[in-house]
């Protein structure tokens, strides 16, 4: 297994101040990783007020884009497996915002269905106040688009070692 750099900074890029110890501001996964959790932060109390998590949200947004979709569909879009997604889905049905129901075709499949009712809670969510809030302006699609290049890299990256 290669030695990890202290930071995931380039060597060339590394003052002699950095080469003392770790900062964590020299490392981009954290970076990365903070402002998720700052995203978090800007869409809790919006999402809060509809009485749903972040991740029942984006459920909700992914099937808004394609609906009738299995559950392992969903979970590949979402990065997540089956046992974290199942509960989330479990309570969006519950609420009534979609439908889960076993594919005819193949009766291992669980298909997904937003009700017109998960359509107009997507609606709810004010898109264009979190979009101010990255103060990005015309970069967000520059940063958006690096960001997934990033993510789709690292996935790569991940794939070819296992």
């Amino acid at each position: 297994m290669p030695v990890l750099p202290v930071s995931d900074l380039p060597a060339s890029a590394s003052s002699p101040a950095d080469r003392e110890g770790p900062k964590l501001s020299n490392f981009l996964c954290f970076a990365v990783y903070s402002a998720n959790l700052a995203f978090g932060r800007a869409y809790k109390p919006l999402l809060d007020e509809l009485g749903l998590t972040y991740t029942q949200y984006i459920a909700l947004v992914a099937l808004g884009e394609e609906d009738d979709q299995t559950v392992g569909a969903l979970g590949e879009k979402l990065f997540l497996e089956s046992n974290t997604l199942t509960p989330i889905l479990k309570k969006l049905e519950a609420g009534g915002y979609i439908g889960r129901q076993r594919d005819p075709a193949d009766e291992r499949q669980v298909r997904l269905k937003l009700t017109p009712a998960g359509r107009d809670l997507i609606a709810q969510v004010p898109g264009a106040a979190l979009f101010e809030a990255t103060g990005l302006g015309d970069e967000f699609p520059v940063m958006q688009q690096a960001v997934a290049t990033l993510r789709d890299n690292l996935l790569r990256a991940g794939q070819s070692k296992s």
